[in-house]
């Protein structure tokens, strides 16, 4: 992937935005060994993305199952039922709280 270079300098919201939007994955592993022997090994992977994002490519790859991945609720009678639903929870919040 080819890096982009602006003729100004980058706001740190301009690179945040760009970090959430394309992702960074720091993968890291160390081994310290003395004579043969493992002492410490540190496997570390850190990614940065928005969740979006990290759902997309970890579903793509094999991370996480795709059940994992936010449904979206179209239009319809699941619409409809998860409407009416919200408004009777609201409804028992209310009275408990008097």
């Amino acid at each position: 992937m080819a890096v982009e270079r602006t003729p100004s300098g980058s706001s740190l919201i301009d690179v945040l935005d760009r970090v959430l939007d394309k992702g960074i994955v720091i993968d890291a592993w160390v081994r310290v060994s003395l004579v043969g022997i493992d002492l410490v090994t540190v496997e570390a992977r850190v990614v940065v993305a928005s969740i979006d994002t990290y759902l997309k490519y970890s579903e793509a790859v094999g991370i996480t199952a795709p059940v994992s991945r936010p449904r979206e609720v179209g239009a319809g009678d699941e619409l409809e039922r998860m409407q009416r639903e919200n408004a009777e929870l609201r409804r028992q919040l209310e009275l408990r709280n008097g």
